[in-house]
């Protein structure tokens, strides 16, 4: 893969794509759904702004669904990223593997940790508002360092 200064991060689309999702990932030189994306539309629009990599969440269902895989890996030259939907199903230790990022959804919840010289990012819901979650999306930039993630709130 090649170079992606600035990764757009979405997860939880729940079949909705957002117009101001669609701005905030303008620019992205690749951008990684973390899973629930609802409808392959929703990557269709997605690829037409920059490289998408995506991975299964536990709404995906029916033939355009399973051909996601559940884990993927994107490698930039800056980076190794591991991406999954449900942190809770992480089974692998990413320090020891070599992952700098894990990119995962599921929890609706943004945030950002590290752990182990590790960089967990959850970049919420993007889709339907769900209980009193926000709703965003995150944009992570390698440029600087350390690598700055920014969550973008898609209602304001």
């Amino acid at each position: 893969m090649g170079t992606a200064p600035i990764i757009g991060l979405i997860s939880d689309t729940h079949g909705l794509l957002r117009p101001e999702a669609m701005a905030a990932l303008e620019g992205c030189g690749l951008i990684i759904h973390a899973g629930d994306v609802g409808k392959p539309e929703i990557l269709e629009k997605l690829r037409a702004l920059a490289p998408v990599i995506a991975v299964r969440g536990n709404i995906d269902r029916g033939p355009w669904a399973s051909r996601l895989p559940l884990t993927s890996v994107a490698e930039i030259p800056s980076a190794r990223i591991y991406v999954l939907h449900d942190i809770a199903q992480l089974s692998l230790d990413p320090a020891a593997a070599g992952f700098a990022v894990v990119v995962s959804g599921h929890s609706h919840k943004p945030g950002r940790m590290e752990r182990a010289g590790v960089l967990y990012v959850n970049p919420g819901s993007a889709g339907p508002r769900r209980f009193r979650l926000p709703i965003t999306l995150a944009r992570l930039d390698l440029r600087p360092s350390p690598w700055q993630v920014e969550f973008v709130d898609l209602e304001t």
